[in-house]
């Protein structure tokens, strides 16, 4: 926004790209997202997603060629008290009591593209968001039967309740996530027969689940781990997925073994849920640090909902921008 005006506004080139002799005022851009309603913010959800079928790698994928998939992830955006619905809430590396708002996001991993995001209070978790962002996702995506059972999400301990689970089980979705009960981890957990010792991590074990899952409404497979925390203690956590073990070995690069290797089977479906990191994690961290993604904020709800919005935009040109140039200039 603080260089609107000696930048862009002053960028005769980039005007005329835009058949426009000049740029708004950085003072009426600041007013008009101030101005903006709920009513403008759905006029700009569609918005985004008519330049985003455009031009998106994501909406043309070929579910027959390959799996999709998508990852989802909230982050904090601390803000001061003034700001609408700026409550307390989890911001991570903040004062507790901090006030602020969150940010869900959906990521099409493999393209590197963001699908939707959305801006919530700061109370607000993946638990009770989960339903809002994939109805968004199937919106957007325009997901139909046969292209959500070929659609996996991705998902930590956030959005891992059995309900949440069933819910896109129900839809025909493929599901790779943690469980989120605690309870009911340590009890998967004391089913495990053999435990495997995993090479990339000296201080974590896996093992398969030999409860029956009769839970959830679809078939899944589940892993659980146990790794030394930092404070020297054992930690506990469970992979459900309904993904065939050979596809889960291809998407982690991990083709070496046969499925039928308990071992490197049970490490692949684990290997795949670690790459969550590079992923959504990533992309949020670049976003804060490249494209500012926490330090333009509006008191008004909608005027930084609007921002969040552009911020999607800017961040989804920079990867479609890449194969425009390489035409050109590989």
């Amino acid at each position: 926004m603080v260089e609107l005006n000696k930048l862009v506004r002053a960028d005769f080139a980039l005007q005329q790209t835009f058949i426009r002799v000049v740029g708004a005022e950085q003072s009426v851009v600041q007013t008009t997202l101030d101005a903006c309603s709920e009513i403008n913010l759905v006029q700009m959800h569609q918005a985004i997603q008519d330049i985003f079928r455009t031009y998106s790698h994501v909406y043309k994928h070929d579910y027959q060629k390959e799996w999709q998939l998508l990852d989802v992830d909230m982050t904090g955006a601390p803000y001061g008290k003034k700001a609408a619905l700026a409550t307390k809430g989890y911001f991570a590396n903040q004062r507790r009591n901090r006030r602020g708002r969150q940010i869900g996001r959906v990521l099409a991993t493999t393209h590197k593209e963001i699908v939707v995001d959305r801006l919530y209070t700061g109370k607000a978790q993946l638990n009770n968001s989960l339903g809002d962002l994939v109805a968004a996702t199937a919106q957007v995506l325009g997901l139909e039967e046969q292209q959500r059972q070929r659609t996996i999400w991705r998902i930590d301990a956030g959005g891992g309740s059995l309900n949440d689970v069933n819910s896109l089980l129900a839809r025909g979705y493929q599901v790779h996530c943690k469980d989120y009960s605690a309870q009911r981890t340590r009890n998967l957990t004391k089913s495990v027969k053999e435990w495997f010792r995993d090479p990339l991590h000296g201080d974590r074990e896996v093992g398969w689940v030999t409860l029956e899952s009769g839970d959830y409404v679809r078939p899944v497979r589940r892993i659980a781990l146990r790794f030394k925390k930092a404070n020297g203690q054992w930690g506990e956590a469970v992979i459900i997925s309904t993904l065939p073990g050979e596809d889960v070995q291809k998407l982690a690069g991990e083709t070496g073994s046969e499925p039928s290797n308990q071992k490197a089977s049970a490490l692949a479906y684990v290997h795949f849920y670690d790459q969550r990191g590079g992923g959504i994690e990533t992309e949020f961290k670049e976003d804060k640090t490249g494209l500012g993604l926490n330090s333009r904020n509006k008191k008004s709800f909608w005027g930084q909902a609007m921002v969040v919005q552009l911020g999607t935009l800017a961040q989804n040109v920079l990867i479609w921008a890449r194969d425009w140039l390489s035409n050109g200039q590989p």
